[in-house]
């Protein structure tokens, strides 16, 4: 039986509560948030019997063999940091860090500690996306050439998630100094990871990010409205592929979409996880002449919940590890720089 914490009680752990109480081999016995209340009616909701308002305090305290981190962006890399140095096996959510030197070290520190980690890419729960990886690896459709993707969301424009106007769950994702990289790290992060994971690593971006006028001033409250809504990312893989990945929040009649086409010069991929999350599309051999699509079922795939507690349970770190969240931070760092130089940025 592993014995997990969970930090930082918002939105998002509850997806991971309920998903690791799923799991038999799985018992939630702490729970920590500043916010003393917030972190007693959590623990309430899901029946976890010790709850703590300080970090140092849990890991000491606490029985536990694993942690996940839950905590806002600007946090994950000092949280982690600590928890690694106590030892447990670490899930933190995406992005790793904020920048890349500080996903880095978090990568390093995991590895020289011998720590199980991984990072939240939960897209990676989609079985269409493992079986894209497979069929490329094995050249079944031949060199990559070309490759769209996108992952577009409504919220600033529709309240299909709520009115972003007057929740902190969503302002905060608007702010800098909130710690939020906008659309790029909250969304762009799944769809780099995303596109990459099969298609290849990527060797350079040339990004232009967009920050739109939506409020007075450009702030509510306490929140300055000043993180990017938008990305266009050109993109030059390893591999000598080319493409574009982009994303927006302000994608109307789409609240929350991921599309992906590679191109190789012997067949082709699509995936939309809209339509499903285990088939993907695929025109090659005899189709390719005639345009023509055949839809595969890939079947079942752990999700990353369950990855993480096998990778404790055998003692082999699976995918996707903080190595990994530290290349796809490089990713997006680069992303930054392009856009504020103007110029294609080497990763």
């Amino acid at each position: 039986m592993i014995k997990l914490g969970i930090i930082g009680t918002g939105g998002m752990a509850n997806a991971q509560a309920q998903n690791f109480s799923k799991i038999k081999n799985v018992e939630i016995v702490a729970a920590c948030d500043i916010v003393d209340e917030k972190v007693k009616d959590f623990a309430k909701q899901y029946n976890i019997p010790k709850t703590f308002t300080d970090i140092d305090d849990m890991l000491k305290k606490a029985e536990i063999d694993a942690v996940s981190n839950v905590t806002p962006d600007a946090f994950h890399a000092a949280v982690s940091l600590k928890i690694i140095e106590s030892g447990k096996h670490i899930l933190c959510e995406k992005p790793l860090a904020t920048n890349y030197t500080d996903a880095k070290k978090m990568a390093d520190a995991a590895k020289a500690k011998g720590v199980i980690n991984m990072v939240n890419f939960s897209y990676r729960n989609s079985s269409a996306i493992q079986k894209a990886h497979e069929i490329i690896e094995k050249g079944e459709i031949g060199r990559v050439m070309h490759v769209d993707a996108s992952y577009l969301q409504s919220w600033l424009s529709s309240k299909g998630w709520g009115d972003w106007h007057t929740r902190t769950a969503w302002l905060w994702r608007l702010s800098k100094s909130h710690g939020s990289l906008g659309v790029l790290g909250d969304v762009g992060v799944h769809i780099i990871d995303f596109t990459s994971f099969p298609a290849g690593k990527i060797k350079s971006v040339n990004c232009k990010l967009k920050t739109f006028h939506k409020a007075e001033n450009d702030k509510i409250g306490e929140y300055n409205l000043d993180a990017n809504d938008s990305a266009i990312i050109s993109v030059e893989f390893q591999n000598g592929a080319i493409g574009t990945i982009h994303t927006t929040r302000w994608a109307t009649g789409y609240q929350n979409t991921l599309e992906l086409r590679i191109f190789g010069d012997k067949g082709a991929i699509k995936i939309n996880l809209d339509k499903a999350y285990d088939k993907l599309e695929i025109c090659c051999g005899e189709n390719i002449d005639k345009s023509q699509w055949k839809t595969i079922d890939c079947g079942k795939t752990p999700n990353i919940y369950e990855r993480f507690i096998n990778s404790i349970l055998t003692g082999q770190n699976d995918q996707p590890d903080f190595a990994r969240g530290a290349e796809i931070q490089k990713i997006l760092d680069a992303c930054v720089e392009s856009d504020e130089t103007k110029n294609i940025v080497e990763v």
